[in-house]
């Protein structure tokens, strides 16, 4: 279910300086990159966007895989977890063992 749109908070003003650019700064914490939305009356949204390494796409595409990561997630968020102990016995085995 999509969650409810929340209204806009007013971040501040920022210029653009002589070549266009407008800098975000501690906004643009955690961002790697934006896509740029403009509406009929010339307004822009940017929707930043967190880029994944190549070598973890297959969890995001793998929808059985990713479901049991959220799934893991929330019970950890919501406490039902329980420790299984220590596998450091297991850290020199190799996967044969």
């Amino acid at each position: 279910m999509p969650s409810a749109v929340k209204p806009y908070r007013n971040l501040g003003r920022v210029r653009p300086d002589s070549k266009g650019r407008i800098t975000l700064g501690k906004l643009a914490e955690g961002v790697s990159s934006y896509i740029v939305r403009a509406d009929a009356e010339g307004r822009l949204v940017l929707e930043p966007f967190a880029e994944i390494p190549a070598r973890e796409r297959w969890l995001f595409n793998n929808k059985e895989a990713h479901g049991r990561v959220l799934r893991g997630l929330a019970d950890a968020a919501a406490g039902r977890v329980r420790s299984l102990g220590s596998f450091a016995r297991y850290a020199n085995s190799s996967i044969e063992d």
